[in-house]
């Protein structure tokens, strides 16, 4: 009875998920696995119920991981049943619970933010359970559970996971003490959440228990704390006021011996942690996987100029609050430390280090917070040593202080401002340690051409007169130049270049920090095209890609012997169709059941470096043949996806090759536009291009969207040709992503030439490729309005191919501006010639504003009205009398609240005005038409007297109409005099808004409180004032 209901739970009750998202592989297997385990135990007594575990367990490795993960769901996912799955868990498990703590740490670094209250409950009385009975490696997940600890963030959910990892880390303090390294990250970690934690009472009670918690490990294990480093001190320095940290900074400023025997002198203590430089892996231990994983992704995929949408995600979600702005600190500290950019990425567009911390800078809303995130800028150089510490590590500072000087000179001001004032006042008696460090710091820049010289920053006129004194007085070496300026200009020259130098291809100074775009000056495209400008780059960093023999040392000793010998067996081998053979044979490995899934990383990074020659040249053959296709896709890296397409997805092994794909995708981000070729080129990925999908949802990224375009911007800047051949076949597999905005669209025009138009076009009018959709297209065609000419101009060529009404985008005019957007008017233009109007394109094109300039609307009309000339003029009256009878008051407020312009009778006339001189000198007898005559006459009969005046040459032609008829126009206009029916309550025109039997009065604007009567609504309103006697030009209301 309880099989069927084991199996039937519902979904999501592990992580939070709504039903957009895609099956989550690690819930299902875990759902899966308990399902078995239910299955096992049902209807069983405690020792029955054990015996069936432990039988299923000694069948294999298999049924061991499904029995021990089945029980750790049903752990998380049941509180009621947790006691009784952890003793049964304890009793089967055969591997030290091994599979369970992999299981958390995968849970902690990549699923703990989707987790269910419950089960993150759960998931850390297990880690309380797992310490309490001194499991081996229980120490790692606690660090990783310490990790995700968000700085900067007082909201419930995190001080509850604060309290309660300090309450298993006191609670068995004996245990923590053991462990030296799990010290001192979580002195790191608390010494950094005691700064967040003030105000309330219950936040001030928690930080005195981190206060006595880390009082007590500093005093007790303070050797085993030193190994922080650096920033150990720096931390410190943020909570010295607290009493009980004021004395123990007494005491290791003046009596190191009492925190450790092994100290003597005064200083000598906290000279040996400044001058040693803090690990990486406390640096990172202060950011949650989550941050970690954006900042990564920032640094890694995002090109310089589009970084402006990901860091106002960033903002919102991390950097909102008053209390996130201490997170600056640590955001910046990591930067520094870890993200350690490669010789690849540093000579591509990627967004670079300094940009991100000049936005850091610039947006934060703290003076507090602000001076801190400027110590943790230069807190590497206070005491830098340039034989053991890293110029990365001191790079960004210059880079930010050197790129904001254009566009955000202050930046660069209070930089330096800090850099000199930091000297004499972060510890007095080490003054001359700071200054010898900054010194060795600016040094060791100039050596490695971080930049050419240092006097164009130092002695710049935007600078106030000040500081640049204070400058040459604390670095008169670094303020002159290299040499005097001698003739020939090549000194200024070098200046000119060090002025604009940019250490990562493209100087975009101006809006560094945001979306803004710059280009390069004349001087610098000279300078760029002749090879000379990078002679002042940052040679040990940027450096000419050279071809080198694959270097696996770090990562080979990692694996199992049988995989290393064929992955060194790999390296060794050259002819392409042994390595594809050797490929083959490391798959079927992967694929065994016993294969080590924690290997999965180590074994990405050899094979990625492995296969580094693979993504570098074109892709795509020079001739496109069946034969060169197959050929193009024999490399090595080819069999996993090979061996992908070969499996059914609900295959084990088909998880397991994406997980490896994912890795290496994390390695070599170029894997993924690799993958689509082969789908489309191979015949083996012929109709499995849902495989992609796949792939999308198992790497990082998570999210097809976002991964397709990362993968289609790699494959623009790369290969175009490879971007044009994957077109027609990513547009029509996944038209929910590449259709839905212009992302994609404007990759492809923004690099395609003429005939790689012409062939897109050829394949829209051929129906293999659709480009755009009814519903998504018109706002396509806006965000296009921003791009660049020959991109307008192929957009709209495109779009042209479609068989897409004109209706549908006709309202873009109203977004079209004469001057700031003459390729989608001339464009548009050409179109709607070739169209029979509709009543919705006149008026669009009617609902222009009026300029002299602007000949849009006058020259589609002059065409309309000399080939659809009836038509037309049906459309111009019905318009002409719809909006004659609008009252004036409420029409021009709308328009007026209205962001797009809204057609009113005035912009009519004018255009229709401007049609009549345009056809003056032709044989068109246009106004000459009964329903545009009959319009104008309406609209003569009611609109005011100035009006009248303004378009009285295009009222006239309505006046010969009426001298034309039957009736003479005096005898009508006695008539409508004398006519008893307007003396009798006649009704007046529509345009008036309040009826009177006889009259209408109105205010006169001539004279003040004057009084006009209207006795008929064919004769303008005679003024009755005594001393202006005249005709009262205002309308009658």
């Amino acid at each position: 009875m309880e099989t069927p209901a084991a199996k039937a739970k519902p979904q999501n009750r592990l992580l939070v998920s709504t039903t957009l998202d895609a099956k989550d592989e690690l819930e299902e297997r875990l759902d899966r696995c308990m399902a078995i385990v239910s299955s096992l135990i049902a209807g069983q007594s405690e020792r029955e119920a054990n015996d069936s575990l432990t039988a299923h367990v000694c069948k294999g490795s298999q049924q061991h991981e499904e029995v021990c993960l089945g029980l750790f769901t049903l752990l998380l996912m049941e509180p009621a049943q947790a006691q009784r799955s952890y003793r049964d868990l304890t009793l089967v498990n055969r591997d030290g619970m091994n599979v369970i703590l992999m299981k958390i740490n995968q849970i902690l670094m990549e699923k703990f933010l989707k987790l269910q209250d419950v089960c993150r409950t759960q998931l850390v009385w297990l880690v309380r359970e797992l310490v309490k009975s001194g499991v081996i490696g229980a120490d790692g997940v606690c660090m990783t559970l310490m990790k995700q600890i968000a700085g900067g963030d007082v909201s419930a959910k995190n001080i509850w996971l604060a309290e309660n990892v300090l309450d298993i880390l006191v609670e068995q303090r004996e245990w923590v003490l053991k462990n030296g390294m799990l010290v001192a990250m979580s002195v790191y970690t608390y010494l950094r959440l005691i700064v967040d934690h003030h105000g309330t009472p219950p936040l001030l009670a928690l930080r005195q228990r981190e206060v006595d918690f880390c009082i007590g490990l500093l005093r007790e294990k303070f050797m085993e704390c030193f190994i922080i480093g650096r920033d150990l001190v720096r931390l410190l320095q943020n909570v010295a006021r607290i009493p009980e940290m004021e004395q123990l900074w007494r005491d290791l400023l003046h009596s190191p011996q009492t925190l450790s025997p092994q100290f003597t002198g005064e200083s000598h203590c906290v000279l040996q942690l400044l001058t040693s430089r803090t690990s990486r892996k406390f640096l990172a231990c202060r950011l949650t996987p989550d941050m970690e994983t954006k900042l990564l992704f920032m640094t890694s995929r995002v090109r310089f100029g589009q970084q402006k949408r990901y860091q106002d995600w960033f903002q919102r979600q991390y950097l909102s609050t008053a209390d996130s702005q201490s997170l600056r600190c640590d955001l910046i500290r990591y930067i520094c430390g870890v993200v350690h950019p490669s010789n690849e990425v540093l000579s591509s567009d990627i967004l670079p280090r300094w940009a991100i911390i000049g936005w850091l800078l610039t947006t934060c809303t703290s003076n507090v917070a602000a001076s801190n995130a400027k110590l943790a800028l230069f807190y590497d150089w206070l005491f830098f040593n340039p034989e053991k510490d890293s110029i990365m590590n001191i790079e960004p500072a210059i880079l930010v202080m050197h790129h904001s000087m254009k566009p955000h000179p202050a930046i660069t001001a209070t930089l330096l401002d800090f850099m000199c004032r930091i000297i004499p006042h972060f510890y007095p008696p080490l003054e001359a340690h700071v200054r010898q460090g900054v010194f060795n710091s600016l040094t060791f820049i100039m050596e490695k051409r971080v930049l050419a010289h240092l006097a164009p920053l130092f002695d710049n006129p935007k600078l106030d007169r000040e500081l640049r004194a204070m400058l040459r007085d604390r670095f008169p070496e670094f303020c002159s130049s290299p040499s005097p300026p001698v003739e020939g200009g090549a000194v200024k020259m070098e200046e000119s270049v060090s002025l604009e130098m940019d250490n990562h291809v493209s100087d975009k100074e101006d809006g560094c920090y945001d979306n803004m775009e710059a280009a390069f000056s004349d001087d610098e495209e000279e300078l760029n095209s002749k090879g000379k400008k990078r002679e002042f780059r940052f040679h040990p960093i940027k450096e000419a890609i050279v071809e080198e023999p694959a270097d696996i040392t770090p990562y080979v000793d990692q694996l199992d012997e049988t995989l290393k010998e064929k992955v060194l067996q790999l390296q060794k081998e050259s002819d392409t169709e042994m390595q594809c053979e050797v490929m083959q044979e490391i798959v079927d490995l992967i694929l065994e059941e016993d294969f080590d899934s924690e290997q999965m990383s180590t074994l990405a990074s050899c094979l990625a470096e492995l296969f580094k020659g693979h993504f570098r040249g074109d892709v795509l053959p020079e001739e496109i043949t069946e034969e060169s296709l197959e050929e193009s896709v024999c490399k090595p890296v080819c069999l996993v996806f090979r061996n992908l397409c070969q499996m059914q997805e609900d295959n084990s092994g088909f998880s397991v090759l994406l997980d490896m794909l994912a890795e290496l995708y994390q390695k070599q981000p170029k894997i993924g536009y690799h993958l689509l070729y082969y789908l489309k080129a191979s015949k083996a990925g012929v109709g499995r291009m849902c495989l992609y999908e796949s792939f999308a949802q198992a790497t990082a990224l998570g999210d097809l969207h976002t991964c397709l375009m990362m993968d289609m911007k790699a494959c623009q800047e790369d290969d175009v040709r490879l971007l044009c051949y994957l077109t027609p076949s990513i547009y029509s597999e996944f038209p929910d992503e590449t259709l839905r905005s212009g992302e994609l669209l404007n990759m492809i025009v923004a690099v395609i030439d003429s005939t790689q138009l012409q062939e897109l076009l050829c394949h829209v009018m051929m129906g293999t490729l659709v480009m755009f959709r009814k519903d998504s297209v018109l706002n396509i065609l806006i965000q296009s309005l921003d791009w660049e000419t020959f991109e307008q101009y192929s957009t709209w060529q495109l779009f042209l191919a479609h068989s897409i009404p004109i209706e549908t985008i006709i309202p873009i005019l109203q977004h079209l501006k004469y001057k700031e957007h003459p390729e989608a008017l001339s464009c548009l233009l050409l179109q709607l010639r070739r169209e029979k109007p509709s009543e919705e394109m006149v008026k669009m094109v009617l609902s222009r504003p009026c300029h002299t300039e602007d000949q849009f609307t006058t020259s589609i009309l002059r065409h309309w009205a000399a080939k659809h000339d009836d038509v037309l003029a049906e459309h111009i009256k019905a318009l002409l009398i719809k909006n004659n009878s609008l009252p004036r008051k409420r029409q021009s407020l709308r328009s007026s609240s209205s962001k797009l312009a809204q057609l009113t009778l005035e912009q009519i006339l004018e255009h229709l005005d401007n049609l009549r001189l345009s056809l003056s000198n032709t044989k068109l007898n246009f106004f000459s038409q009964t329903p545009i005559l009959q319009a104008l006459q309406h609209v003569q009969a009611s609109c005011d007297e100035a009006h009248k005046m303004r378009f009285s040459d295009l009222f006239s032609l309505a006046e010969e109409y009426e001298d034309s008829s039957s009736k003479p126009p005096k005898s009508r206009r006695k008539a409508a005099v004398s006519s008893p029916r307007s003396r009798k309550g006649a009704a007046p025109p529509a345009s008036n808004e309040e009826e009177s039997a006889s009259s209408s009065a109105s205010v006169c604007p001539s004279v003040p409180l004057s009084v006009c009567y209207c006795l008929s609504p064919f004769i303008p309103p005679v003024c009755l004032c005594v001393t202006v006697p005249s005709v009262c030009p205002s309308i009658c209301l």
